[in-house]
């Protein structure tokens, strides 16, 4: 008997590297401060695609870097992660994508800086010829990153028959893609881009569920909040409403790549078919999983390490 062919997800966006700065003490604004640094290939998209391969899913990269040193790792480092890069675009002349990332003492983002200019350099005829692997595809995910008229592009490209997912990735990012919210299968939104999409707070607990019945009235087919160590909000068009959480971890060491880790498990679960709870404990693993590392990516994710996590921090336990 022949094996399952692996199930297939597409991502379209940003590929970029990160630069990590943590804090050993309080952080002095406008100073030096002593800390401990680290450099990791990044971006969403792509930071979502390794975590996918490293669960054992078939990813592949569409995207642009520049003919340079941060485009060669890009490449490297993803390939070697076991990333579909083949298909990357290599554009002359323009620098690949960077992030830069100040960490307080305890780990939290104090402030992030990014140049995702290269992005607006990837034609209409590069994604235009990927079409038949993005209909093909069991599910595109993609950032808000990309310019308006390569979202829209992608929502076209993959059809009605392709799930796409979205990471708004900030409140920025989020104004720029609110009017094509209603087109995606999946968005999701920290509270603050929630808060930008649907137009209302998301102060509580109840102004989150008003803010997702928003975009749902709006078509979009499932929202997914990431809230942190307060687990996540999952409502869908099937009348599908819960708040859920794993118990925090005893000591977090980079958060900066939970939500990417967490869509990564939440398109992980979708394209296999778990039930819903199961596939929000598998999100929120994945995420735990990824904040136990100083690099954006846990280099130890596994479908097995995220499954241990589910029991290990089960909320019964």
């Amino acid at each position: 008997m022949s094996e399952p062919k692996p199930r297939t997800i597409i991502g379209i966006g940003a590929a970029n590297v990160d630069i990590h700065g943590r804090s050993r003490n309080a952080i002095v604004m406008r100073d030096s401060n002593p800390g401990f640094l680290a450099t990791s290939v990044g971006g969403v998209t792509r930071n979502i695609l390794e975590n996918l391969a490293r669960q054992g899913v078939a990813a592949t990269l569409l995207t642009a870097v520049g003919e340079d040193l941060f485009g060669d790792m890009i490449l490297r480092d993803s390939a070697a992660a076991g990333v579909d890069v083949s298909r990357v675009l290599r554009v002359q002349g323009v620098g690949s994508s960077g992030y830069v990332a100040v960490l307080d003492e305890r780990g939290d983002m104090l402030l992030g800086m990014s140049d995702m200019r290269i992005l607006e350099s990837i034609p209409d005829s590069y994604l235009a010829e990927h079409a038949g692997l993005l209909k093909a595809a069991d599910a595109v995910v993609c950032d808000a990153c990309l310019p308006l008229n390569r979202l829209e592009q992608v929502l076209d490209l993959a059809g009605a028959q392709t799930p796409v997912l979205i990471d708004p990735v900030s409140t920025a990012y989020a104004r720029r893609m609110k009017p094509l919210t209603g087109r995606f299968t999946v968005i999701k939104p920290n509270e603050l881009e929630l808060a930008v999409l649907a137009g209302l707070p998301t102060d509580t607990e109840a102004e989150i569920e008003r803010a997702c019945e928003e975009l749902l009235r709006h078509g979009t087919k499932c929202v997914a909040v990431s809230r942190g160590d307060k687990g996540c909000y999952y409502a869908d068009a099937e009348e599908t409403r819960v708040f859920r959480a794993l118990r925090p971890v005893e000591l977090m060491v980079n958060a900066t790549g939970a939500g990417d880790a967490f869509l990564a498990g939440f398109a992980h679960g979708l394209v296999d078919g778990l039930p819903v709870p199961e596939r929000l404990d598998y999100a929120l693993a994945s995420g735990i999983t990824a904040i136990l590392s100083m690099t954006t990516i846990n280099p130890n994710m596994s479908d097995a390490l995220v499954r241990a996590n589910m029991e290990r921090y089960r909320p019964d336990r």
